[in-house]
């Protein structure tokens, strides 16, 4: 049995992409989400939520691109997560947060099988403003299995040994593009290295560079099918609409990451002019620039609620709720996906883990954009609820469609 490192590098060293071949089976390879749901009594303050991760982004635009893994990683009511199988006897790692702002994939220590590759994982941190939230350990050669029993030998696995402010989670699977690789490597800050998806193009695992998510909405607890993650092409088994791609944005920052140009309406009338921001699993709620924020306040009615930094209706508003449509992509790619009035409220039996709701409270999934995140919108997680999303690395695309969750009514 191996042991990890002590000492280490400040950050990422490259992921060898040798070793044995593995059987080529046919795309997709198909990953079971759960959804983990924050079960403690604590309550989620989101206007300081929204704030610390505003100011890493802030951080990433000013000082150093490592700040961008930052904000994926700070408390959330509920998250997406995926089990793997790691080493010989087999050991499971059942809650790997699924992340598509950052390109990193790492997990807490375990009985190593396979064999130490002498390359050091050093501290990832957020710069002088959020040094607390950080992991370090050591990379391993081992067997990954994962989905519906596909097993990948000689796999490099970045292994924690200490990690800070992650006790509730396994480690994260990022889904990120390349780009956020760089500036991770100490000794080659220019260089970018493999992602796990990178990583199964290379080996023959899939064929394509591509990734397919499915959200399932769910209310409450914890589902043991609350969605999957598809590697290799889209799972159109999930999808009541054929994928409409975009191009990923040519946006600063937005570009970085699965980013995409898009417009807002509400009702007939336009809230948010031609702008880019990018998709973030990590996010609960759908932010906006503020002047569209506002016209969406004033259009829906809502009143801006203190105690929890949410807009609020009441039953009759909700009632009366239009259409709040996403015009995706540029003229000549033009796709319209809608959000019904039940998508655009929180989980009323979730009301619960917000600090400050009331338990008969009605509240809006859409929030103020802070003006350092340097973006037009971040679309969380609420929205893929909704909508089958595809990450398409060859072609630097996304693709949207329908599914039966789009129209459903799930939250009142």
């Amino acid at each position: 049995m191996l042991f990890l490192t002590g000492s280490f590098l400040t950050l990422f060293l490259a992921l060898s992409i040798t070793g044995s071949p593995i059987e080529v089976r046919n795309s997709p390879i198909i990953v079971p989400l759960t959804r983990r749901l924050d079960v403690s009594n604590a309550t989620i303050d989101l206007l300081q939520h929204d704030k610390a991760r505003a100011a890493a982004f802030m951080d990433y635009n000013t000082h150093s691109r490592r700040a961008a893994i930052i904000p994926t990683r700070f408390a959330s009511s509920s998250k997406y997560t995926v089990a793997l199988i790691v080493g010989n006897p087999p050991q499971p790692v059942n809650d790997l947060l699924v992340d598509t702002g950052s390109a990193v994939t790492w997990i807490t220590p375990y009985a190593e099988s396979g064999r130490n590759t002498k390359q050091r994982v050093g501290e990832i941190y957020g710069g002088e403003q959020f040094p607390e939230k950080s992991f370090s350990g050591t990379f391993f050669i081992d067997t990954v299995t994962l989905g519906d029993g596909l097993t990948i030998p000689d796999y490099e696995l970045a292994v924690a040994s200490t990690k800070t402010n992650f006790e509730r989670y396994d480690g994260v699977l990022g889904i990120g593009p390349r780009s956020l690789t760089l500036e991770t490597l100490k000794d080659d800050p220019a260089a970018t290295y493999p992602t796990f998806t990178d990583w199964l193009v290379t080996k023959g695992a899939i064929r394509q560079n591509i990734v397919g998510i499915f959200f399932k909405s769910v209310t409450k607890g914890r589902d043991s099918a609350v969605g999957e993650l598809a590697f290799g092409e889209p799972d159109d088994t999930k999808c009541t609409s054929d994928i409409v791609y975009t191009d990923i944005t040519k946006a600063p920052v937005s570009r970085n990451y699965w980013g995409i140009d898009l417009t807002i309406t509400y009702r007939d009338g336009v809230i948010l002019l031609p702008t880019a921001g990018i998709i973030a699993t990590s996010r609960e709620f759908i932010y906006i620039a503020s002047y569209a924020f506002d016209w969406y306040r004033v259009g829906t009615g809502a009143t801006f609620d203190e105690p929890t930094g949410l807009l609020r209706i009441t039953p009759d508003q909700y009632g009366a709720l239009g259409f709040l449509n996403f015009h995706i992509g540029n003229q000549k790619q033009k796709q319209v996906l809608t959000l019904t009035a039940d998508a655009q409220i929180w989980p009323h039996s979730l009301n619960y883990k917000i600090h400050g709701a009331e338990d008969n409270g009605i509240y809006l999934i859409i929030k103020r954009l802070d003006e350092r995140e340097k973006m037009g919108f971040i679309i969380g997680y609420t929205f893929m609820q909704r909508f089958y999303t595809v990450l398409d690395g060859d072609n630097r695309k996304v693709g949207f469609a329908t599914t039966p969750f789009t129209y459903a009514v799930t939250n009142w």
